[in-house]
């Protein structure tokens, strides 16, 4: 076996508290025997850390997150990219990107790549980018200025806001690129001529952190007030995530049903939400709790009757790809209730192992809250068919021998 590379992994930011699929990936990959070096965009908002977030040993380094907070750093990126052999190659790609996305934005990439350039932590011998969008911008930049071959990780967000063009262009220079769903997996594959350079691989759990919850859910039907039906739903007050269509269908329920629900999750909107529960007469039956740390948000899932999650495709084409916290929930037995949007069909089948609806429906989404809070033999069945199906098809585990394998593959065609 050739010897594994030291890899210099871009991100947006880091730690985040709702990308820890990212973080196991990270773990998972050092476990494996790989090298990494963190380069984050931005330095980190969220005051919780994970538990997976202490385990990673790779250093991080941050990048200037606005150019003029570290004027001095990103004229020394400047002047060295002067003398580097991929200026010019640079400068060409910079030009022709420009005048299709004149924005600070992309002078800001355009700076951290020639800072990451510079500095070139830890003799990086090969760079991967999380995300398809910016991260994938500052590693693309980074590439053809120091020569150093590149590979990519796209998700959910970054490849529907991406334009065409974009994706269509990093995917023509990148060695190969991995995808969570087959929804983006198609998607991309439409966009290059390499078809054989896109990968479906899905991020997937891991399941020693989400051991088989030996207890059982309750029997709550929605019939004593003393006692209502427990809804959760994880998930950052964003549109995509459909809250405000969440809370549309918990008006509609009948008025003698009983339920209460819990938020758990930061997110812009999340005063907007309070605003709309207060509206439709909800804000006693709702707790938001705010972003939570990881096993914290296990105790809720193993303590709740139903998880519901209404994802939706937003006004810009944002949408989720699969979100982890469906595959969380069912690893512990509970019954899952979302829409049809991208990845959920890839998890969930309507009756079989969850509960399906159109998205952007509040109609439908209250018939299908209502019967499973009137029925827990059904939410029973559901969440046991759910568990099998995570452990049987969604351990991380997989999604690591496939990367370390496509890195294999790649060092051993340069040896």
């Amino acid at each position: 076996m050739p010897p594994r590379r030291k890899i210099l992994v871009v991100l947006k930011g880091y730690p985040r508290l709702s990308e820890t699929f990212i973080a196991q990936e990270l773990l998972g990959l050092e476990k494996a025997g790989f090298d990494l070096t963190l380069i984050s965009m931005r330095r980190p908002t969220d005051k919780k850390r994970h538990p997976v977030h202490d385990e990673i040993k790779a250093p991080i380094v941050y990048l200037p997150e606005y150019l003029h907070e570290e004027p001095i750093r990103v004229l020394k990126g400047v002047f060295s990219g002067f003398s580097k052999p991929g200026f010019s190659a640079l400068m060409k790609r910079f030009f022709s990107d420009l005048p299709r996305d004149i924005s600070r934005n992309r002078f800001r990439r355009l700076g951290q790549a020639l800072v990451l350039a510079r500095e070139w932590p830890d003799k990086g011998e090969w760079l991967h980018a999380h995300f398809i969008h910016t991260p994938a911008s500052v590693t693309e930049y980074a590439s053809i200025l120091t020569g150093t071959p590149w590979t990519c990780s796209a998700h959910a967000k970054d490849i529907w806001t991406s334009p065409d063009w974009d994706i269509s262009q990093k995917l023509k220079n990148a060695r190969w690129a991995v995808t969570c769903t087959r929804a983006g997996y198609e998607h991309m594959k439409t966009l290059t001529d390499r078809k054989d350079a896109v990968h479906l691989s899905y991020h997937g759990l891991d399941l020693a952190r989400f051991g088989h919850f030996a207890g059982e859910h309750s029997s709550r039907n929605g019939s004593d007030p003393t006692d209502p039906a427990f809804i959760l739903s994880v998930g950052r007050a964003v549109e995509k995530k459909g809250y405000d269509i969440l809370l549309r269908a918990l008006a509609l329920l009948p008025k003698e049903l009983n339920w209460r629900m819990d938020h758990i999750g930061g997110g812009e909107a999340l005063s907007t939400l309070k605003k709309i529960a207060a509206e439709l007469g909800l804000a006693e039956r709702i707790t938001w709790k705010g972003a939570l740390a990881q096993e914290d948000v296990l105790d809720h899932y193993r303590r709740a009757d139903l998880f519901a999650l209404a994802c939706r495709i937003a006004a810009n084409g944002d949408r989720d790809g699969l979100p982890n916290v469906l595959v969380e929930a069912s690893s512990q037995r509970l019954a899952c209730l979302s829409t049809n949007v991208s990845g959920v069909p890839e998890l969930l089948s309507d009756g079989e192992n969850g509960l399906v609806v159109p998205a952007e429906d509040p109609a439908a989404l209250a018939k299908a809250l209502e019967t499973a809070i009137r029925d827990p033999d059904l939410r029973k069945r559901l969440g046991d068919a759910a568990e099998e199906r995570v452990r049987g098809h969604f351990d991380y585990h997989s999604s690591i021998r496939q990367l370390s394998a496509l890195f294999e593959a790649e060092w051993q065609k340069a040896s």
